[in-house]
């Protein structure tokens, strides 16, 4: 709908920045925009950035390891109880 902004288009913006500005105020708006532009880019760098970085250590820290697992044991029971290791037969 909307096409690239051409070189006519940017002359009648120039103009009405120009007439509603004056000439004094342009060149300190033009400024103050490319400030905030240049700091809005920074913020999304550094955003980008940290995410990249979580992103990153998270992935790394789900991964499993690459030593092999222990084998698991059956149990018999008496893991954990009071007698475990005592004989049950009375003399």
């Amino acid at each position: 709908m909307f096409g690239s902004i051409g070189g006519p288009e940017l002359i009648v913006i120039f103009v009405v920045a120009l007439l509603i500005f004056g000439p004094r105020k342009l060149p300190e708006l033009g400024r103050m925009i490319g400030r905030g532009l240049g700091e809005f880019r920074r913020a999304a760098t550094d955003l980008r950035t940290t995410l990249d970085t979580e992103v990153s250590r998270l992935e790394t820290s789900k991964r499993p390891e690459a030593a092999p697992a222990e084998p698991v044991r059956e149990d018999d029971g008496t893991a954990g109880s009071p007698d475990a290791g005592t004989s049950t037969e009375t003399r």
